[in-house]
């Protein structure tokens, strides 16, 4: 039997070229690197800008501007920021002095701080979070038709029914 094998790998040279077909994994790497999420421990501090083209996880404290416009950024628990952050969605589980920009969604779960403005057409505030700022949910295509849209609502349609 082991001679069969020999000469059968003798005879067929063109099984070599088999390991070629390898090559089309190499496409399959590129999949489990868009949900690659860089970490920032919690014994981590940062003073400047974060930019970057992956998730963000943020354990530790920062200083200065964050912006991962298409991709999501998570504050944990033990993360403190002081800085503006830009993200495909936000979520805030830490304490955040700043404002947030969500180009989607902006999360604030139960255990999260923000003091500063929030802007994303998507907002959730869950039971026991703490905010202080303002909200703007317009979506991106209305906030710049807004101005002329703001006369629709001065009808006063509803003070004259009360009147």
């Amino acid at each position: 039997m082991w001679k069969k094998s020999e000469s059968s790998e003798e005879s067929n040279p063109q099984s070599t070229p088999a390991p070629q077909a390898t090559p089309p994994a190499a496409p399959r790497t590129p999949v489990p690197v868009q949900s690659a999420r860089a970490v920032i421990g919690s014994t981590i501090s940062i003073k400047g800008d974060l930019i970057g083209e992956e998730d963000l996880l943020i354990e530790g404290r920062v200083e200065g501007k964050i912006e991962f416009r298409h991709h999501s950024v998570v504050v944990g628990k033990n993360g403190r920021i002081k800085a503006d952050i830009h993200g495909k969605t936000i979520t805030v589980e830490g304490n955040v002095e700043g404002n947030l920009f969500g180009e989607e969604q902006l999360v604030v779960r139960q255990s999260g701080t923000v003091r500063g403005n929030i802007v994303s057409p998507r907002v959730a505030l869950e039971d026991g979070s703490n905010f202080k700022g303002s909200i703007d949910m317009s979506p991106k295509e209305k906030s710049a038709a807004m101005p002329s849209a703001m006369p629709a609502p001065d009808k006063s349609s509803s003070i004259n029914k009360t009147a």
